[in-house]
């Protein structure tokens, strides 16, 4: 990747962030919108507490589980994922250091109601999110029927900042970011 600080730069099975990136303008998460403490880069920060606040004032609660991670961090969680379930499962579901998404600070998993990203499809909050999380100008970065494109199996709870433009084109005509940055 040779512009990891570009918001719609692509970090998937194939391109990959230096070991030693971290985004420089990583920001708190507020902790009403949070499961301790989470950072994301301070534009995909605002976005998604804007995001928080409106979801709450019409009665949803979505708060964010996992933002940035480290080469680092993601080194141990894929290591885990392997030991405990196996390298073929751990590919469909954990990225590999410096091709996780986390590590560029503009993605992040959320939890809703339940509070638990794992039934985040569960509740209230991910319709309302498939619905809105567009007009903030995040995507469901791994859809359901998509998993040959993204390699990934489908995650609801996992969400991709990408700005409001590029998130309402992607919204729009039923694509992954692979797809839309294969038109451009």
């Amino acid at each position: 990747i040779t512009n990891p600080e570009e918001i719609s730069t692509l970090v998937n099975k194939n391109y990959r962030l230096p070991q030693d990136y971290t985004p420089n303008d990583l920001a708190l998460i507020s902790p009403t919108f949070s499961k301790g403490e989470k950072y994301l880069r301070k534009e995909a920060k605002q976005a998604f507490e804007k995001l928080g606040a409106d979801a709450s004032e019409k009665g949803y609660t979505i708060r964010l589980s996992s933002g940035f991670r480290s080469y680092e961090y993601q080194k141990i969680l894929y290591t885990y994922y392997v030991n405990h379930n196996g390298k073929e499962y751990a590919d469909l579901c954990s990225a590999r250091p410096g091709h996780s998404e986390h590590q560029t600070g503009l993605s992040f998993d959320v939890e809703g109601s339940l509070y638990d990203y794992n039934r985040f499809e569960e509740t209230k909050e991910f319709l309302w999110m498939k619905e809105n999380a567009h007009r903030y100008g995040f995507i469901l970065r791994y859809p359901k029927g998509k998993e040959k494109i993204t390699g990934f199996k489908y995650e609801p709870w996992h969400y991709r900042y990408v700005g409001k433009e590029i998130a309402g084109i992607i919204k729009e005509n039923n694509l992954t970011l692979e797809e839309y940055l294969s038109q451009t």
